[in-house]
């Protein structure tokens, strides 16, 4: 029996599935965090042990993989050399490496026409027409991902540094994540010594949950978040016979915050990043001239 697996890496976790030539997804897993860019050996570890944990679901032998070709689409890859440097170090026979932004509307929208965005620890957005494709964002934590879910936590812990020094009004968020850190404003600064972009993004529900009550600095952040999230999807130029669709932890929450011109475009997706890595698997390695090993 001949088999492939499909991957899907982010700033929070990774998830593998392996599938038959025929589609049936046979098992399904989920591992830490796998940003190739932020972490590459980290990333290796959760991707390998993504792929161990879906063989045995599927009552597999997970030494299997070794055998099995995959492909990835993985948060970071779109920069530097990092997608080259991962594929060196997979134990897999034959692998793909692509952004998860690919993977994500091929998933949606399954090679039509449309965009794309992906909004959840980190944010990139990708629009495919007539064949060719216009990607935006997707620049990583530091520098960009702006609307993200760890750009939404590292600037809510911005907002309670500067109300507990008095240069801005503080909020009940404020003072809220300020005890998590046991009123200690260096406890806070420790924390991003250190802290991912996973980690960052572990505040952003606390936001939605505090500006659902009308909290000033909450409504301020995600405000802000939602015109970087447009002015993004405003570079595409989506057409009106363009679907959107929204995908990742966060798009439920921006949803009903988004203007007119783009709820009116919003589409369900057909399925999720995690099958449209399946369905590109497939297609590379199972289509004439590249069945998988197995």
């Amino acid at each position: 029996m001949t088999f492939v697996l499909g991957i899907d890496g982010g700033g929070t976790s990774c998830r593998a599935a392996v599938a038959a030539p025929d589609g049936t997804i046979l098992g399904r897993a989920r591992s830490g965090a796998a940003n190739i860019r932020t972490d590459l050996t980290g990333a290796r570890a959760s991707i390998v042990d993504a792929a161990r944990l879906a063989f045995r679901e599927a009552r597999l032998d997970p030494e299997r993989i070794a055998e099995t070709p995959a492909l990835l689409g993985l948060a970071g890859s779109n920069v530097g050399t990092y997608r080259q440097q991962l594929e060196a170090i997979l134990p897999f026979p034959r692998c793909i490496v692509t952004s998860d932004a690919v993977i994500a509307h091929e998933g949606a929208l399954g090679g039509a026409d449309g965009a794309i965005a992906i909004l959840g620890t980190g944010t990139a957005y990708l629009l495919r027409r007539g064949g060719e494709s216009k990607a935006v964002g997707g620049w990583g934590f530091l520098v960009g991902d702006q609307g993200s879910g760890a750009r939404l936590g590292r600037d809510l812990l911005e907002e309670t540094l500067l109300a507990y020094d008095d240069i801005r009004p503080g909020s009940p968020l404020t003072k809220a994540v300020l005890a998590v850190f046991r009123d200690n404003p260096r406890d806070v600064v420790e924390f991003t010594t250190t802290a991912k972009p996973g980690d960052f993004g572990g505040f952003a529900p606390m936001v939605f949950d505090h500006a659902a009550k009308g909290d000033s600095v909450a409504e301020f952040i995600v405000a802000r978040a939602v015109d970087d999230i447009e002015k993004s999807l405003g570079v595409l130029g989506l057409r009106d016979s363009e679907p959107l669709c929204l995908l990742g932890g966060l798009a439920p929450l921006f949803a009903p915050r988004l203007s007119e011109l783009y709820s009116r475009k919003l589409r369900d997706a057909a399925q999720d990043a995690l099958g449209g890595a399946v369905a590109m698997a497939l297609r590379r390695f199972a289509g004439p001239g590249g069945a998988p090993h197995g």
